[in-house]
């Protein structure tokens, strides 16, 4: 773990909140072995088993069990821990569940981002503030280049606009409070489709995908067609970890909106995707599920992000292809389901270890 982002999080304190999810589970795990202090702050786990349990983190990192709709807890436990450093992923974060659940959907991610963003303004030990939003802030177009980070905002299903709202929010809060803070740098990031080990969510395709190869029975497909940039957990992480050490460079420069995602060869159909696994896996079927959807229920055909700004400004691209991407995550759960009493835990962290070694073999500054 020796490179850029140890020098800024070694001994820093850092709120993750939304630890007992899938990124946030992982990102507690690398900013503990990058020598963070570090606490979590959400809800129980989304789904059983989970990555949180699976690893212990209850027991190798400070977490407050809270929601972030709570502003009294919340700022009890910023009030407690004085942290350096925020990153903020608790949401609602599926896009079908938010149709049954809108108002839910809209008071966590919009209520909870406020809340969020007033502790960190009445904080003044707060020197970072990583907010993570998702791909689906943007109003989609179905259009085939990349949104940038100035487009539009929108959404037409409840998750979508949510995001947008929070990506207004914390322009709002950005220019109105934290601009004249010194010595704070505040970002937003983008990202979607991301995929790895220790994901159980509801309504996704890798944790369907790995339920039914379990139970040996084809995997049911609502949109094959569906095109999605594909890209592993850890590389929008890394992202993240590296926008937050570069952005004290230079305020101006570095505060605002950000990209991270996968290169274009990684934008593949969702057929390919569950053949990736199959073939991974070592056998299995599918089934074309695609007559029998709920077309009220709107999700994009294709929807893609420019990444330019990361690319050329901190500089930051996507380490993985999307074969190793699908071996990555395949590996994992394979680990899991044959040694499952061992120590998850490690074997995240010999990941992110192959992950960060190719990251330095293809000379990423901030694996260097």
């Amino acid at each position: 773990m020796e490179h850029a982002f140890k020098q800024y999080y070694e001994g820093k304190r850092v709120l993750v909140t939304g630890d007992t999810g899938f990124k946030g589970s992982w990102l507690s795990i690398w900013l503990r072995e990058l020598g963070a202090d570090v606490t979590g702050y959400a809800l129980e786990p989304p789904s059983e088993p989970n990555n949180f349990s699976i690893c212990g983190l209850a027991g190798k990192i400070r977490h407050v069990h809270g929601d972030v709709r709570d502003l009294p807890a919340l700022m009890a436990v910023f009030e407690e821990t004085q942290p350096d450093v925020v990153f903020h992923l608790a949401a609602q974060a599926l896009v079908r569940y938010s149709y049954e659940v809108p108002r839910e959907t809209f008071e966590t991610n919009v209520l909870g981002t406020i809340n969020v963003l007033e502790a960190v303004r009445n904080t003044p030990s707060v020197r970072t503030l990583v907010v993570v939003t998702s791909d689906k802030c943007y109003e989609n177009r179905e259009q085939v280049w990349g949104y940038k980070e100035n487009d539009p905002m929108g959404g037409d299903d409840p998750y979508s606009a949510s995001k947008g709202a929070v990506e207004v929010l914390f322009r709002s809060y950005l220019k109105s409070f934290f601009l004249h803070r010194e010595g704070f740098g505040g970002v937003s990031v983008r990202a979607g489709n991301v995929i790895g080990g220790g994901d159980w969510g509801r309504d996704r395709i890798v944790p369907d995908c790995i339920r039914a190869l379990r139970e040996g029975r084809a995997i049911d497909v609502r949109n094959p067609l569906a095109i999605r940039p594909w890209q592993h957990v850890l590389e929008p992480l890394s992202g993240y970890l590296w926008l937050g050490t570069r952005v004290h460079e230079d305020v101006e420069r570095f505060s605002g909106g950000w990209n991270f995602g996968p290169a274009d060869s990684s934008a593949k159909c969702v057929r390919d995707l569950v053949a990736a696994m199959i073939r991974e896996w070592g056998d299995g079927a599918w089934r074309d599920l695609s007559e029998h959807n709920d077309h009220r229920l709107h999700e994009a055909g294709w929807l893609r992000l420019s990444c330019d700004k990361a690319h050329f400004m901190l500089p930051w691209s996507a380490v993985l292809s999307f074969e190793e991407t699908m071996a990555l995550t395949v590996k994992w759960y394979r680990y899991f389901h044959e040694y499952r009493d061992t120590n998850m835990y490690q074997y995240c962290v010999h990941q992110i270890r192959e992950y960060t070694k190719l990251a330095r073999d293809k000379e990423q500054l901030w694996a260097i």
